[in-house]
Order: C-alpha cells, then sequence, then structure tokens
C-alpha cells in the first residue's frame, strides 16, 4: 500500500510516522522545508507525491486544500482515494471535490487531536470515496464511521459539534478567569470538573430540561452574575451569550 501525506504538520507528521511504522511505503510534501519522519520519503511537487498512489491525506490548512486538489488531479490515479482531512466549511469541501475531478474523493472530519492516538483517531467520512477510504483503514482498527450523503457531510458534522466543544471550552476559560478575579478558581475549578463528572446523558437531560423549565429565574441569575463579573473585571462573552438564549426561551414560553 502506498500513502501520500500532504502537509507534514503536526497532525500529518503523526500519520505519516504511524502509516510507516506499519509498514506502508508514505510520500509527503509540503510547501515549508521540513524533516519529515523517519522512513517517509519526500517528493518535490504534489503531482510527484500522488503519482501511483493508493490513498492521499491531505492536511494542507483548509486555505490550501483547493489548490493542493487542483495539482493532484494531474497525476492521481484513477482508482486512488483523496481523503481531504482539513478542518473546512462543507462548502470547502464541496470546493475541494469539484477541483480534483479525479479519483474517489472522502471528506473526512477528524474529531479529536491526532496527536494523541494517531491512526486510532477516530473520524467520519462522506463522499463518494467514503467507503473505499474506510476500507483502507481498517487494517489498523481506525474508528472510521461512514455517514451518508455527499462531500460536506462529514464537515457539516463536525462543524455541529464544534458548537458544543469550543463553546464549552470558552465557557470553562471564562468561569476560570473569574474565578480567578475574585481570589476563589481552585474553588470554581472543582465545581466545573464536578459537574462534568457526573453521568453524561444524564447530564446532558438535565441541561436541557432544567434549562426550558426555568428559563426566567436563570434568566435574572445570569443577569446578575454578568453584573458581578463585571465588577471583577473579568470577561462576560459566553454569559452575555447565555443571557441572549435564556431571554429568547423565555419569550417563546411567554407567548
Amino acid at each position: 500500500m502506498r500513502v501520500t501525506v500532504l502537509g507534514l504538520g503536526e497532525a500529518g507528521r503523526r500519520y505519516a510516522a504511524d502509516l510507516t511504522a506499519e509498514g506502508v511505503t508514505v510520500t509527503g510534501f509540503d510547501i515549508r522545508p521540513v524533516d519529515p519522519p523517519a522512513g517517509v520519503r519526500m517528493a518535490a511537487s504534489i503531482p510527484e507525491a500522488v503519482a501511483g498512489t493508493d490513498l492521499v491525506l491531505s492536511l494542507t490548512t483548509a486555505a490550501g486544500a483547493v489548490s493542493a486538489a487542483k495539482e493532484a488531479r494531474e497525476t492521481l490515479p484513477p482508482g486512488a482515494v483523496y481523503a481531504d482531512l482539513n478542518a473546512a466549511s462543507p462548502a470547502r469541501k464541496r470546493e475541494v471535490a469539484s477541483a480534483l475531478n479525479a479519483g474517489r474523493f472522502a471528506d473526512v472530519a477528524v474529531l479529536a487531536p491526532v496527536g494523541r492516538a494517531g491512526l486510532r483517531t477516530p473520524v467520519l467520512v462522506a463522499g463518494p470515496g467514503a467507503a473505499a477510504f474506510a476500507d483502507l483503514l481498517r487494517p489498523w482498527r481506525a474508528p472510521v464511521e461512514v455517514v451518508p450523503g455527499e462531500p460536506g457531510a462529514a464537515a457539516g458534522r463536525k462543524l455541529l459539534r464544534s458548537i458544543f466543544m469550543k463553546s464549552l471550552a470558552a465557557a470553562v476559560l471564562e468561569a476560570l478567569a473569574a474565578g480567578r478575579a475574585a481570589d476563589c478558581e481552585d474553588w470554581v475549578r472543582a465545581q466545573i470538573v464536578g459537574e462534568l463528572a457526573q453521568p453524561a446523558e444524564a447530564l446532558v437531560t438535565r441541561l436541557v430540561d432544567g434549562t426550558r423549565q426555568h428559563a426566567a429565574r436563570r434568566l435574572h441569575e445570569m443577569e446578575d452574575t454578568r453584573s458581578y463579573v463585571e465588577e471583577l473585571g473579568a470577561p462576560t462573552d459566553m454569559t452575555t451569550a447565555t443571557i441572549r438564549w435564556l431571554a429568547s426561551i423565555d419569550a417563546v414560553q411567554r407567548r
């Protein structure tokens, strides 16, 4: 099996290293001068890198994904799978697929940091090359979930997940900043850890149902919270967003 990795940043390097360790012939390409992982052959261009390959893992960044696909289509074998793993919008994934116009395109959404588990990182995949991509990675027990739909379907699901993951991170950061300003950051952190340690399904149900049932009361509580945090001189972006959500829910319930 021959694999090409376009973009040897943190994720690309880990994929290339893990595949090489499994005995796969790996060719890499990067627009920057980089030292490749041991055993990875570097190509001088994208057309050279993808010639004769079975699988392309494109990790060029979203900004460079379309131009990389345009270069790759010159020499990409008809049966090869071209997998775009860049974090991008569904529209950008469709643009990459259109620009490629060769091989079997797979829209891949990476669901966790690649540095943590390498080839075992869970991914979603959609598009005409989705099943073939899953088959190629099956020997390494990669957790691949094929989702229905055209290119962009997997990327869209990842972005929906990002609403929760990235907003959760922002809420934690804001709460800790306020705790730090109030000289009780460790206590706030312990409260967050304690809540997140609850069974996940029960916690999500409590958050959703509790918010709907008590939107008016929680709205007033969060308005007081914002006033207090403003006195502390800490950020209130997530607190303000929560107030808007609660206000909209309360308005619907009052109709």
